[in-house]
């Protein structure tokens, strides 16, 4: 099933996608501690061509074959939830500690500043099926890595990767590498820190 735009015209290209994606982020110097820019994505969200735009283009870098859209708390339900609607596959939430009410499986991962932990139900996922994995950021790789470790441990697959904004300063593409994952997109990708 091919992706659906979302309301964008149809010679909508990807760098257009990416222009308007990126000025509708907004860097926010010394959030939420000095010395840290903060890239806030409420202005794209309030903005109904701004999502439409993002969501199309998450949708469209999604290989054949995905069964389901694995999306991260809490940003990446904002995505996830219409990219898996735009594919016609079903949406699989991973939560943070004590969301989930039936049985589940965890993991326990590092940050630069401590440690998270996150969740999945125990039967959101089938062995063999292929999953798009979407979130909002890509930083360090740390969260996409630890949810992937999850999926697997269900038996199935992220077959990609997908998310609004790439922090390319912070390597997190390579840390993604470092547990097989190659297929990543980033509708927008930041350079400078």
């Amino acid at each position: 099933m091919a992706p659906e735009t979302g309301g964008l015209p149809a010679n909508s290209t990807a760098d257009s996608t990416a222009d308007l994606v990126t000025g509708l982020i907004v860097d926010v110097p010394d959030f939420p501690k000095p010395g840290v820019t903060f890239s806030d994505i409420t202005p794209l969200l309030a903005s109904p061509n701004g999502l439409a735009a993002a969501v199309a283009g998450l949708a469209a870098s999604a290989p054949e074959g995905i069964d389901a859209v694995v999306a991260l708390e809490a940003r990446g339900f904002i995505f996830g939830g219409p990219v898996a609607l735009a594919l016609g596959v079903g949406f699989v939430p991973v939560r943070k500690p004590n969301k989930l009410p039936r049985e589940h499986i965890s993991v326990t991962y590092d940050l630069e500043y401590g440690t998270e932990t996150l969740a999945l139900h125990a039967d959101a996922l089938t062995p063999g099926q292929r999953v798009l994995v979407v979130d909002d950021v890509l930083a360090t790789g740390g969260t996409i890595a630890a949810a992937t470790g999850l999926v697997r441990a269900l038996g199935a697959e992220v077959a990609a990767v997908s998310v609004v904004l790439e922090l390319g300063f912070l390597h997190g593409r390579a840390r993604l590498e470092t547990v097989g994952l190659t297929d990543v997109h980033a509708l927008v990708t930041s350079t400078g820190a």
